[in-house]
């Protein structure tokens, strides 16, 4: 025996056949979180480090040039507290700026990118590594209204090659791109490199003030900061 299905009873004063029309759906602003308290670049900074995020030593990097620090910004996943915060001060930069959408940047740019749209409440889309020979065969993934603009979310940059040809779909696509912004800026030649191709560099950190930070806090000794700098001027490290 099945239990006796319970109906709903008419309110009263209301005719049922009469269609009630949905509530407004609440604006744009009224959805997104407020915005929280600043986070310092230097907070940042000195929690990639205990992260393990920066590393001193001798690396090749996918230039071929050789480099006395490695940052891997993908480990920030696994540290949800820092992803937060990392994620606060990408919104403290975003809110000077104007546009519909994020777009991440496979991979390493695809959490971070995901947590701004969640401290945000921005909509994010992003282009696919590679095109799937199946199924839509999208380029670009998540919704979009062609000619919305899109800011660019990814970790880090040295040159601006690699978001030069993360742009390329996202255009091809009908989204516009004027604004690219990453947590540090390895002052590699990326600004000035995206600046000639028309698009606008923003970070929440540069590799100086990463070593700014870390040599203040006693994390960066002397000869390492001394090569460290030497490398930034575009000289060869020992």
């Amino acid at each position: 025996m099945h239990p006796p299905i319970a109906f709903l009873e008419p309110t009263p004063g209301v005719d049922p056949s009469v269609a009630v029309a949905p509530a407004a759906a609440a604006a744009p602003d009224a959805l997104r979180p407020p915005a929280a308290e600043p986070v310092s670049p230097e907070r940042i900074a000195l929690g990639l480090h205990a992260l393990g995020a920066v590393k001193f030593g001798r690396f090749t990097l996918k230039s071929g040039a050789l480099s006395p620090v490695y940052i891997d910004l993908r480990l920030l996943a696994g540290d949800p507290a820092l992803l937060a915060d990392a994620a606060r001060a990408y919104a403290q930069v975003l809110r000077g700026l104007s546009f519909d959408r994020l777009a991440g940047i496979p991979l390493a740019g695809l959490p971070i990118a995901t947590a701004v749209a969640l401290e945000m409440g921005r909509p994010m889309v992003y282009p696919r590594p590679s095109v799937k020979q199946h199924g839509t065969g999208q380029t670009v993934e998540g919704p979009f209204v062609r000619g919305e603009t899109a800011v660019v979310i990814d970790d880090l940059i040295s040159s601006g090659l690699s978001k030069r040809e993360a742009i390329a779909p996202l255009e091809a696509a009908g989204l516009k791109v004027k604004d690219v912004v990453v947590l540090i800026d390895r002052q590699g030649g990326g600004a000035e490199d995206l600046a000639g191709a028309g698009y606008r560099l923003h970070a929440v950190l540069t590799l100086s003030q990463v070593a700014d930070t870390l040599k203040a806090a006693g994390h960066l000794d002397a000869a390492t900061d001394a090569q460290l700098r030497r490398f930034l001027a575009g000289q060869p490290i020992d």
